[in-house]
């Protein structure tokens, strides 16, 4: 079994990966062994639900006695800091959305990827959900692909990185349905609503990210366009929305298979960045 050590404990998708790999485990392959973060309440109840028995406060102590990292801090400004000494050290590192909170760390943690030829993944959990899988299917039904849009929620003055936090979402959403390296970025912003614009691979695509108010927030939702047809349709996150992500991340483990590869990973970085 392989032993997996866990950074960012604050964010609730820590929560659900020890879920499903320690208390309810979607696969007897690997299993949280160590945190990383402070001793309080709040961990100490994610290490008993979890049955995990070690937390240290930083996380390269764990450097040595672990096999894969999962960074799943809110704040993507920490992934660097998390994410590099483990790939300068050999060790496979998955880093949950987003990649980083800007191009320049982004660059740093794949090159130190690629210079140690270690692996390194980083996504939403929204790519791989079931509704975003019938989207990606259904592009074959519209003929040449012509525009994507996909709209969702984020706060450009989150403290968690602004838009980058929950922003990543539609963003690697709309690098899922049309791939390619983001081109011609263009920004506008109404009252409550960031837009952004750019080609990719020559199909148009634009992201609409709303800010929440108190009340609610809007659905995840895209549109694909092509020559021959429409579709479009709202992004469902049911309560186990983070486990097609976490199998991508245990088969990357089990086969050696990144399922992206850096190019993909650092082209919404390079769109909310522009956002920002």
């Amino acid at each position: 079994m392989l032993r997996i050590a866990l950074v960012g404990t604050e964010n609730s998708h820590a929560r659900e990966i020890i879920q499903h790999l320690n208390t309810h485990p979607i696969s007897d392959a690997a299993r949280i062994v160590a945190l990383v973060g402070t001793d309080d309440e709040h961990n100490q109840t994610l290490m008993t639900n979890g049955g995990i028995t070690q937390l240290v406060p930083t996380s390269t102590e764990l450097i040595g006695s672990v096999d894969a990292l999962i960074v799943t801090n809110r704040d993507g400004a920490l992934h660097r800091e998390h994410a590099k000494p483990f790939l300068d050290a050999g060790i496979p590192v998955w880093v949950d959305k987003p990649l980083a909170a800007s191009t320049a760390d982004a660059r740093a943690i794949l090159e130190a990827a690629e210079r140690t030829s270690t692996l390194v993944t980083s996504y939403s959990a929204v790519r791989w959900v079931a509704d975003a899988d019938t989207l990606a299917q259904s592009i074959e039904s519209v003929g040449e692909l012509q525009a994507v849009t996909v709209t969702g929620p984020a706060d450009p003055d989150s403290e968690y990185s602004g838009i980058f936090f929950y922003g990543i979402h539609a963003a690697d959403l709309a690098q899922r349905l049309a791939p390619g390296d983001p081109q011609n970025i263009q920004v506008e912003q109404t009252k409550a609503t960031v837009i952004a614009r750019y080609r990719s691979n020559d199909v148009l695509v634009t992201l609409q990210l709303v800010t929440p108010t108190d009340t609610g927030s809007v659905p995840f939702h895209a549109e694909i366009v092509g020559r021959e047809g429409v579709v479009s349709q709202d992004i469902q996150l049911d309560a186990d929305y983070v486990v097609p992500g976490l199998k991508v991340f245990l088969e990357l483990l089990a086969t050696g298979n990144a399922p992206l590869d850096a190019a993909t990973m650092l082209a919404p970085i390079t769109v909310l960045e522009q956002l920002r």
